[in-house]
């Protein structure tokens, strides 16, 4: 009667686990949105529990078997020849829910990611746009505009290692399916709102480094035309001062 009982509970053992392997691992997934996928990974993580939890059923099985093989040989060699199936069959099992419950972790952490990096980046272009609508309407001063300029390079100096990272990784969830339309979305419009306001931003940076040049040239011009009327000043005060006759002057001075 114990040989009787421990066959159908092997039987049931191996029961359940081609269950969970039709429910765990052959059901085919469409994570199309972020509620889908976060779901999934949250079911892969309760299977990979229940799955380890029946760790100790399986023991109390080993066991069991292995004492009827002690005390009657024939019955428990068959027994323990089942048993070895379905060890072999429950640890196949748990690695695959293992690996998958990990495969779909992964695959949530590069989405995460993803949205943190693209949170970092939308943060940067909301900067630029605010610095390129500064440059407009800017006093006609040379420091006002010099300023605007080195704040505006400054954020144009910014390192393209997260739009790397953007794009690796987007395409990473893309060519494995998973919320492919979301992301290609999202990573659309992202590379739209740059290329736009990147072009603006470098337009605006030229535009005020010819400006810049101008009144340099301008302000240079002025400085030269001062210093020379200060000198003609000193030297028409030098005529009057000396009672030089206007004829007797120079052309320029006359």
């Amino acid at each position: 009667e114990k040989a009787v009982n421990l066959k159908k509970d092997l039987a049931e053992m191996q029961e359940w686990m081609t269950q969970a392997e039709e429910e765990y691992l052959e059901k085919d997934f469409e994570y199309k949105s972020p509620e889908e996928l976060e779901n999934a990974v949250e079911e892969m993580k309760r299977a990979k529990e229940d799955v380890l939890q029946k760790e100790v059923r399986v023991k109390i099985l080993k066991d069991n078997i292995k004492m009827l093989a002690a005390k009657v040989p024939s019955s428990g060699q068959d027994l323990a020849t089942e048993l070895n199936v379905v060890l072999e069959n429950y640890q196949l099992l748990c690695n695959r829910i293992r690996g998958k419950c990990h495969t779909l972790e992964e695959v949530w952490s590069c989405w995460i990611e993803l949205l943190q990096y693209l949170d970092l980046e939308t943060a940067w272009l909301n900067n630029l746009e605010e610095r390129v609508q500064m440059t407009e309407n800017l006093p006609d001063k040379l420091d006002a505009v010099n300023d605007a300029l080195e704040s505006l390079e400054s954020v144009l100096r910014h390192p393209a290692d997260n739009r790397t990272q953007i794009r690796e990784l987007g395409q990473t969830l893309i060519d494995g399916g998973i919320l492919d339309d979301i992301i290609s979305e999202k990573l659309e419009a992202f590379n739209a709102r740059y290329e736009e306001l990147s072009h603006l931003a470098v337009s605006r940076q030229i535009a005020l480094e010819q400006q810049l040049q101008t009144m340099r040239e301008t302000d240079h011009m002025l400085q030269v035309l001062q210093e020379n009327l200060v000198e003609l000043d000193r030297q028409m005060t030098s005529y009057l001062t000396d009672r030089v006759d206007a004829f007797q002057m120079p052309q320029e001075a006359q």
